[in-house]
């Protein structure tokens, strides 16, 4: 192979690759908290979401009261939100996972989920735990992305 074909070739396979931007975004609620997390970290179109219990959005670091529908209502209502303010939807959610503290509210729990993904399911993953922050029964994490 002469140099002339091989030293484009060389060029386009060497060439650094751009990196996406990262994001760290802190709503002035939790930042106010003073919990040691991002909300939301972006990378590129791409939005990952931290947890989200059902805390009523009057007061972060209180749990709405009534039971597991409740709080998935609230925390899906709070992933919602989130989305929302950054540049998303819950129709661009691409995979939850779900943490519960009781396997056997699955059922309660998913009337309340379907209701926020009615048409596409996001890939979802879902474990029981032994405890989750603040006593919630529930917590859901997503990855979602921008539109552009």
């Amino acid at each position: 192979m002469s140099l002339l074909l091989v030293a484009p070739l060389f060029f386009i396979c060497c060439q650094q690759k751009k990196t996406e931007p990262v994001s760290f975004i802190v709503s002035d609620a939790l930042e106010k908290s003073n919990l040691p997390f991002s909300e939301v970290v972006t990378v590129g179109n791409t939005m990952y979401l931290s947890g989200q219990i059902g805390s009523s959005p009057d007061d972060p670091m209180t749990l709405v009261q009534g039971g597991i529908k409740n709080e998935a209502r609230q925390a899906l209502e709070n992933i919602k939100n989130v989305l929302e303010e950054n540049g998303s939807s819950m129709e661009n959610v691409v995979k939850c996972t779900v943490m519960l503290t009781d396997i056997k509210e699955w059922a309660d729990f998913n009337t309340e989920y379907v209701k926020y993904f009615p048409h596409k399911k996001p890939a979802r993953s879902a474990f029981a735990t032994n405890g989750l922050a603040m006593g919630a029964r529930v917590e859901i994490e997503c990855i979602a992305v921008i539109k552009k």
